[in-house]
């Protein structure tokens, strides 16, 4: 008995959930020229539960009739309030629809599952001005690529065979792919963050967003800067080494969640050389704040598309496939060699393949090393294009700080060894 009070109860207060909502959107019409408010709802709600209540003592069938009549008789003065007030909205009747639904299954479902999906349903009616604004933001190519990482994570990953296909064992299509979509969703993170945060919101902010979609296309974009305001070469210096700071911090979450064993000896070298750079480019914006005459309009590529899927898969494919090699041909210590090609264009696939391959196949130790000579590398060939694309000051600046993290992490390294 007590069970199924506290059901009606859980009912009761789903249906006022949602009726809040719906009376408080609706509080300046009349009474009698609203489908349905706070009572109708509530009301609604505690019928679904009623209604699989008396289901469950005679046959289910009942239920899904007294949903069809429940349904048929909102849709009807649904259809003459539309008539009435030329809205054609249909909203009003989904939402009284879900708390029939929601009070029904809060009675022969799972309890929280039934709250939580009448929470998410208040917030969706409530959040109705901000989703549209949102939505008139969008540009097509912001659509496709979520649609294209939605597609990659759940119709092509499953489709996939999770096991090896070469004869080294060294590409597993499902893996490869999965890991293709973490670092393609966390490049669309960044991108998202830096479009709602746009260029106003300061070298900082964008270096710091940027650094999460692409170090790279930022640091291109930063000298550029520089070199047309040559007086704020200091802050687009900074902006530079916040980008770097978050690209590093960005490769040790990515290897130490593909394994947890690889944690402990990144997070010293990784860690202080990260510091590094953000200490020095947090102390040139508080220094030379004053000075920046400009913010910079960064645009990146669009967010994420198959092509890129394909040519980041693709690489780490080959990556993994030629450190398999070099480790039958000349043994672990090779591993450094690639990696540290690779990090003169990229750290993203060389960090995920080193991270898949210490599960089972290298040290632990030889794969931390072979993605700091990655980063490290990496880092310097940022210095490299502060200097050819910006000014010699904000080259300095930055191969300093850069040479000093670098020398910081090796340390850290070197200490732990």
């Amino acid at each position: 008995m007590s069970d199924t009070l506290y059901r009606f109860a859980v009912a009761l207060a789903i249906g006022l959930l949602i009726g809040l909502e719906r009376g408080w959107r609706q509080r300046e019409e009349a009474e009698g020229e609203r489908t349905a408010g706070l009572r109708t709802y509530t009301l609604s709600s505690l019928l679904g539960s009623l209604s699989a209540t008396l289901a469950g003592a005679t046959s289910q069938v009942f239920l899904g009739f007294a949903f069809f009549a429940f349904a048929l008789g909102f849709c009807a003065f649904a259809w003459l309030e539309a008539r009435a007030e030329r809205n054609f909205s249909v909203t009003g009747v989904v939402a009284g629809m879900l708390a029939f639904a929601l009070g029904a299954y809060a009675v022969v479902g799972e309890v929280r599952i039934a709250i939580a999906v009448a929470v998410a349903v208040t917030l969706i009616l409530a959040l109705k001005q901000p989703l549209h604004s949102w939505l008139r933001t969008l540009s097509w190519i912001e659509i496709r690529a979520a649609l294209i990482l939605l597609a990659m994570t759940f119709l092509a990953l499953p489709l996939l065979p999770d096991r090896a296909v070469d004869p080294w064992d060294a590409i597993n299509p499902a893996e490869i792919w999965l890991l293709a979509i973490i670092i393609a969703g966390i490049s669309f993170v960044g991108y998202i963050a830096m479009r709602v945060m746009g260029s106003q919101s300061g070298i900082a902010v964008v270096a710091l967003a940027g650094g999460l979609a692409s170090s790279t296309a930022t640091t291109l974009t930063l000298a550029r800067l520089a070199r047309e305001h040559p007086g704020a070469s200091p802050i687009v210096a900074g902006g530079i080494l916040l980008s770097g700071a978050v690209m590093v911090i960005r490769v040790l979450i990515v290897a130490s969640s593909l394994n947890q064993a690889l944690l402990l000896p990144l997070l010293w070298p990784l860690g202080s050389g990260a510091v590094v750079l953000m200490v020095v480019g947090a102390v040139l914006f508080l220094v030379n704040r004053r000075r920046a005459d400009t913010s910079p309009a960064i645009r990146l590529k669009t967010p994420f598309d198959l092509a890129t899927a394909l040519k980041l898969a693709a690489l780490i494919a080959l990556i993994s496939l030629m450190a398999k090699w070099l480790i039958a041909a000349f043994g672990e210590n090779a591993l450094t060699v690639l990696a540290a090609l690779s990090g003169l264009a990229d750290v993203d696939a060389i960090t995920l393949s080193l991270a898949r391959l210490s599960r089972d196949t290298i040290a632990i130790v030889t794969a931390a090393e072979s993605i700091g000579i990655a980063v490290a590398v990496n880092t310097v060939v940022k210095a490299g294009m502060t200097f050819g694309l910006g000014t010699t000051k904000a080259g300095w600046v930055v191969t300093a700080a850069s040479t000093a993290a670098i020398v910081m992490g090796c340390t850290a390294f070197l200490t732990m060894s």
